[in-house]
């Protein structure tokens, strides 16, 4: 990485042979700048500020020392640098107005606050004094190398890179990228794949962080996106533009789900993907040492592309919740080990391909569910309603799901349903509007309870429900709930000895979407901070 020795032998023969060609110097920083792909300005800042430490070595670390080496002739000057001062209190580098106009006549128009210089003897640089030198020109040019390495390398960030496997080291592996080093972390390598010193591979430049000891470049193997990168490279027609990728999913080393879409109709993107006899998507397989790969075709009809990213099994029916990002999956029996996938590989990569949470039902388990919900709604309409059961099942299979429902619901609305006249609609209103005043009554006294502060309470987007779970959890306060995070109020997961353990979120029951999570601690943070 440092400036080799014949170069500073060179450089340090210049300084000390006032006798040879003063362009000498100049033509050896232009060499050193080529061999390490550098600027020359910084190689000649750099000799500058050693010979600088030389000087202050030789006539006093208290003095202002500036070194100018001239960018046409090579000419080294020393100078001595003092300011201009009505009272000196560090003689070293100040001087009065008096004593700096008495020196020379052109001195006469200096004024309080100008610089004085005064040209130093040129130094006779001692063994110490040039190890001193090489060692500062040894740092500035390495610091040089790294900068250059890092705007080099900043731009292939998001680009597949090649290079040639330099070293293992516990697990990682370090790859040679010519002018630098990457580092394939073990939990970024394709699962069971054996790589060896001296392979050529290639891998997914996912982040460059510039660090105090050097720039660092990570690469990875099992990186959606190199799959995405490795389509681009293969097939014409994403790489013009014709064809775009729109997800990824992977379980690296085992199975992959890729959608993609034409903008020419005239284009099957699917085929265009496989190739001639599956050529194009071959290549990439043996890339990825036999990684499974589903192309799938992606239509804005999200029930089909649902059905697509599932396949090989057959869906019988899909229920969407927009709202929560949520997809109830309805098949036979026989379909649901190919849904399911092993060890539930196949609905999980739908799932990331999709970007919705999926459940996968039988039809048996669907008829059953609707059951059970059919049953808790109408216990729930009787028991607070004061109705008889065929009442409540009435209005439930009607559309009327919750007491919300009926409270904001008109009397017309409610009489149209056969057996209801308008003034029992009207009383079902009332109960209604009476039972959530009621609630949120019983509510609030319990918040009082908990110790529940107003400012939580008063969240924009918080229910009742939340801040009875939140002052139960022991999360009374606005400032407690900023410091969540998404993942503890819906779940997540977390690693644990390198596995991954299911988290459970104070508020999973509530159904949150991961925006909503997010804007409800956002909003209590710019609350808080402020």
């Amino acid at each position: 990485m440092g400036i080799s020795p014949f170069f500073f032998r060179r450089i340090k023969n210049r300084m000390l042979n006032r006798g040879i060609d003063k362009l000498e110097l100049l033509r050896i920083v232009e060499a050193v700048a080529n061999e390490k792909s550098i600027d020359k300005e910084l190689v000649i800042n750099s000799m500058e500020s050693a010979i600088q430490k030389a000087a202050l070595t030789k006539f006093g670390n208290d003095n202002d020392i500036e070194v100018k080496i001239d960018r046409s002739s090579g000419e080294i000057t020393i100078k001595k640098v003092l300011s201009i001062v009505d009272s000196v209190e560090d003689p070293s580098k100040e001087i009065t107005l008096k004593e700096a106009t008495s020196f020379k006549e052109e001195n006469k128009n200096l004024k309080v606050g100008d610089k004085l210089t005064e040209e130093l003897p040129q130094i006779d640089f001692g063994r110490i004094a040039a190890q001193s030198a090489k060692q500062v020109i040894n740092l500035k040019v390495k610091e040089a190398e790294k900068d250059r390495q890092y705007e080099d390398f900043i731009d292939k960030q998001g680009q597949i890179l090649s290079g040639i496997i330099k070293r293992l080291e516990y697990g990682n592996v370090i790859m040679d990228l010519g002018r630098a080093e990457g580092v394939i972390k073990k939990d970024e390598l394709i699962p069971r794949e054996i790589l060896k010193t001296g392979d050529r591979v290639k891998a997914y430049c996912y982040e460059v962080k510039k660090e105090l000891k050097g720039h660092q470049i990570f690469l990875s193997r099992a990186h959606p996106q190199f799959l995405s990168k490795l389509f681009f490279q293969e097939v014409p027609e994403i790489y013009e533009g014709i064809i775009e990728i729109k997800s990824v999913a992977r379980d690296p080393g085992s199975r992959a789900k890729i959608c993609v879409n034409s903008k020419d109709t005239s284009i099957d993107p699917v085929g265009a993907c496989v190739g001639m006899r599956g050529s194009r998507v071959q290549t990439i397989v043996n890339e990825l040492h036999g990684e499974k790969i589903d192309i799938i075709k992606w239509t804005e009809d999200l029930p089909t592309l649902i059905s697509e990213s599932l396949s090989p099994a057959e869906i019988q029916k899909v229920l969407i919740d927009q709202e929560n990002k949520r997809i109830d999956v309805i098949l036979t029996e026989e379909n649901l080990s190919k849904a399911i996938g092993r060890r539930g590989q196949n609905v999980r990569l739908a799932s990331k391909l999709t970007n919705y949470e999926i459940d996968i039902l039988t039809d048996k388990e669907d008829s059953d569910r609707r059951q059970a919900e059919f049953k808790d709604r109408t216990e729930t309409l009787v028991k607070n309603l004061e109705v008889d059961e065929t009442l409540a099942q009435l209005l439930v299979s009607e559309g009327f799901q919750s007491i919300e429902d009926l409270s904001q619901s008109d009397p017309d609305n409610i009489s149209k349903i056969e057996a209801i006249d308008e003034d029992t609609a009207k009383e079902l209103i009332t109960r209604s509007k009476e039972t959530i005043e009621k609630e949120k009554e019983e509510v609030g006294e319990k918040l009082k309870e908990l110790g529940v502060e107003e400012s939580l309470i008063n969240l924009k987007g918080m229910t009742q429900g939340m801040l009875v779970i939140l002052g139960q959890k022991n999360i009374k306060k606005l400032v407690d709930f900023a410091d969540l995070s998404s993942d503890e109020l819906i779940g997540g997961f977390d690693e644990i000895k390198g596995k991954k353990i299911r988290i459970d979120g104070y508020l999973e029951e509530f159904s949150l979407s991961r925006e909503e999570a997010d804007q409800l601690i956002m909003s209590a943070r710019e609350i808080v901070f402020k």
